[in-house]
């Protein structure tokens, strides 16, 4: 248990400290992989890792027998893997994770945490991996190595002496394995708590909450192989090039066999102009393959209006797949009636893009009999982003797009294993069915009051209700909105610890007294007491698979995930908390956590013998698999939402978050952004040429950027512009940089998840 003793007043700051030049920028480039793929692979590859680790890492990588990207949650071909079966992006998290660089106990000794908080998120990550267990005493400003026994023992003695459970937080990143995510809930519910927020709060949480209201799933309808069936692939508020590099080869192969695709999005990225297969010499050295047919290039937030104008198209020829519609859905005729009356003055004026626009590519889903719809966080951050997805249901609803080969509703995870730690039971509004199941097969009682999520996370450790914060995995300061209110939280905790591979920013905006415990990565050798393990995630399409790593471990101090929270769980029995729970049996074996899950969760029937299956095993999917709806009115529901969209008052703008090129989530591999030709900086604001020209700008103008909301004004200094292919009235900049200007309180409509796609904002000159 903490001590009461003498605090001391870290001088640490929150926010991304300031570049200390202007970035370089170039025309931006409408090609992408091939060759400079190839070279930025080798060059992260190489410098990270060194030659013959590179060539032994990537040969493992999405293969049947090797470990899982710890990148994003694209799927990988079901019956057979390519020599190369990762990204660019993909290898760049590889080099990441098993680079020779480390971060010891020395590092620590040397830099204190208010040093540290003033460089930069790059500089953070590239110091290496974090080799020994690390505590930052309340008294200190230094981290000290501890044994896995004293941190173990202080965790525990901080849980036990809660006077309710609900004090503690437990938050998961989507790195987390299926085996990890299983056993942490299994710890937080045992102590007597549902506050499991996690990275879906930020980013697919309104899918989920959207999708199962509509279709009675919280996940996508497709498989990889529905792609090349296809006829028309929409790709909404997504940038595949960067973010999931792999799915161009999906769009590729769709397109040769005949498919059409539409960009639709505020910015026209790279990705969704040529794209060169890195694997394929001829469309290297030649022009590539053109992915997008068209690209619609709509207002920030004007996606609920531009397929409201799809429906009208559709309704008014008379188009809809009536038998479907008559024998699989409910709601029909007063959404017939609500699209029917919507003006298309109103359709034009909040999406920004013209009628003759919107009809023709509504004609074009009107003759599909075989549609995809894709989306990710371009759709998910706005505060409508739940009534925007429910109206894509509607449209893919309308033509019958879901249940059918080559059609349905694609909702694109980030984080690899973001949707399998959904499945398992991270999750803050658990269902009754769940949690009757977990104390049937533990003998417990878990909590039936829903937890927090991860704005409510902040609220409560704001207001001293929470003040121990458990992170499994990721980096929460960074992730979350409002920077500045988030380490206000943060540091008004008794106990912060992190479950972490690198140093990162919430190593240093911390609790009074602090942790790190350093977890194997997704390439390392995991082995027990009776041999080597491997563990299981979930891909975007609900394919459950293996992932077995084969390196040497960083450091012979590092444990597993679920090793780490086994310990937990045992030290709190000796502390005791009754937890009739044989934790440290589950982890000598992890046959014996996937049991459990199986015992538990449906759909997991012989788990350990289909997960060692190549390529592993397809989860249930009712609406997919049998056109069943586990809704209400089991069907289909059509959901009348009255149209709405973000709008700016003179004077101000609406901006956007995105992700460069040289990142994934809030790790930064370097300071470039290839495809949108920005070079050695990140505080760039993409702004459309004519706002640029009205208000007298000019490229790389130093400026300061406010956002609005609600009365609250926040500022953040030393932004450079960037003239852009904008919308005007929009504006884009980094992420997690641009994070402490989009407010706490701005959240989305029923899934709560900060909108981070729409801010308003205003742009001053800087002194």
């Amino acid at each position: 248990m903490l001590t009461p003793s003498a605090t001391v007043v870290r001088d640490v700051s929150a926010p991304v400290p300031f570049e200390d030049s202007a970035p370089r920028t170039s025309k931006p480039r409408v090609v992408a992989a091939g060759m400079p793929a190839i070279i930025s692979t080798a060059k992260h590859g190489i410098r990270k890792m060194g030659a013959i680790r590179s060539i032994s890492n990537l040969s493992k990588v999405n293969k049947f027998d090797g470990f899982d990207c710890p990148g994003c949650a694209w799927p990988d071909p079901d019956g057979h893997r390519t020599f190369a079966e990762f990204c660019e992006n993909g290898a760049k998290a590889v080099a990441d994770e098993a680079t020779k660089r480390k971060a010891g106990p020395d590092f620590w000794k040397k830099w204190s945490v208010s040093e540290l908080s003033r460089k930069s998120d790059f500089w953070l990550n590239e110091q290496g991996r974090i080799t020994h267990p690390l505590v930052l005493n309340q008294n200190s400003e230094h981290y000290e190595e501890i044994s896995w026994d004293d941190a173990f023992e202080m965790i525990a003695d901080n849980l036990a002496v809660l006077s309710d459970p609900d004090q503690a937080i437990f938050y998961t990143s989507g790195r987390t394995s299926n085996e990890a995510a299983f056993l942490w809930q299994l710890l937080a519910r045992t102590l007597g708590t549902n506050n499991l927020p996690d990275c879906s709060n930020m980013c697919h949480e309104s899918s989920g909450h959207a999708l199962t209201q509509s279709i009675g799933i919280g996940k996508g309808t497709v498989t990889l192989d529905d792609f090349i069936h296809s006829d028309l692939i929409l790709i909404v508020g997504q940038n595949p090039g960067t973010n999931h590099p792999r799915m161009l080869t999906a769009l590729r192969d769709a397109k040769k066999n005949g498919s059409s695709v539409v960009s639709i999005n505020p910015l026209e990225e790279a990705g969704m102009g040529r794209f060169k297969h890195p694997q394929n010499p001829l469309e290297v050295l030649g022009s590539g393959t053109k992915i997008a047919d068209e690209h619609v290039n709509l207002r920030i937030n004007g996606d609920m209006a531009l397929f409201r104008g799809f429906a009208k198209t559709i309704i008014s020829q008379d188009a809809c797949d009536i038998e479907f519609i008559e024998d699989h859905t409910d709601g029909f005729d007063d959404y017939s009636e609500l699209v029917q009356n919507t003006e298309w003055g109103d359709v034009e004026s909040l999406s920004g893009v013209a009628r003759e626009v919107i009809e023709r590519i509504g004609n074009k889903i009107a003759q599909s009999k075989s549609m995809i719809v894709c989306w990710a966080m371009g759709l998910t951050q706005h505060k409508n982003a739940v009534q925007t997805i429910q109206e894509i249901a509607n449209v893919s609803l309308l033509g019958g797009h879901i249940g059918r080969s080559g059609a349905g509703l694609c909702p694109v995870r980030g984080h690899s294993n973001v949707q399998g730690d959904r499945t398992v039971g991270i999750n803050h509004h658990p269902s009754a069915t769940f949690l009757d199941a977990l104390d049937d097969r533990f003998g417990i009682e878990a909590p039936r009051i829903p937890g927090c999520d991860a704005v409510e996370a902040v609220r409560r450790m704001s207001s001293g209700q929470s003040n121990v914060f458990m992170s499994m995995g990721g980096n929460f300061l960074s992730a979350m909105s409002d920077t500045r209110a988030t380490a206000s939280a943060l540091q008004n905790c008794e106990l912060t610890v992190q479950i972490s591979t690198k140093p990162n920013r919430s190593h240093l905006i911390t609790g009074k007294s602090a942790l790190i415990l350093p977890c194997l990565g997704r390439t390392e050798r995991d082995s027990t007491g009776i041999g080597d393990q491997f563990v299981t995630v979930e891909n975007s399409m609900g394919v459950v698979h293996m992932s077995v790593g084969n390196a040497r471990p960083a450091s012979d101090m590092l444990m597993s995930e679920p090793a780490i929270v086994a310990s937990i769980g045992s030290k709190l029995n000796q502390s005791g908390i009754h937890m009739d729970i044989p934790w440290l049996e589950l982890v000598n074996d992890y046959d014996n956590i996937r049991r459990e899950i199986e015992s538990v969760i449906p759909g997991f029937d012989s788990y350990n013998e289909r997960s060692r299956n190549r390529g592993g095993f397809y989860l249930p999917n009712s609406p997919r698999d049998s056109r069943k709806f586990d809704t209400p009115t089991g069907k289909a529901n059509f959901i009348s939402n009255p149209m709405s969209s973000i709008t700016a008052d003179a004077g101000k703008f609406v901006m956007m978050s995105i992700r460069s090129h040289d990142q994934y989530n809030t790790t930064i591999y370097g300071l470039d952004d290839r495809y949108r030709g920005v070079k050695g900086g990140r505080r760039v604001v993409f702004v459309n040429e004519l706002d640029m020209e009205e208000n007298g700008w000019q490229e790389l103008q130093t400026v300061n950027v406010s956002s609005h909301y609600d009365g609250k004004v926040i500022t953040s200094e030393r932004w450079y512009l960037v003239p852009y292919n904008i919308p005007p009235g929009n504006v884009a900049t980094y992420f997690p940089e641009s994070n402490e200007l989009i407010p706490l309180e701005s959240v989305a409509d029923m899934s709560n998840t900060p909108t981070s796609k729409s801010v308003l904002v205003s742009i001053s000159t800087a002194n």
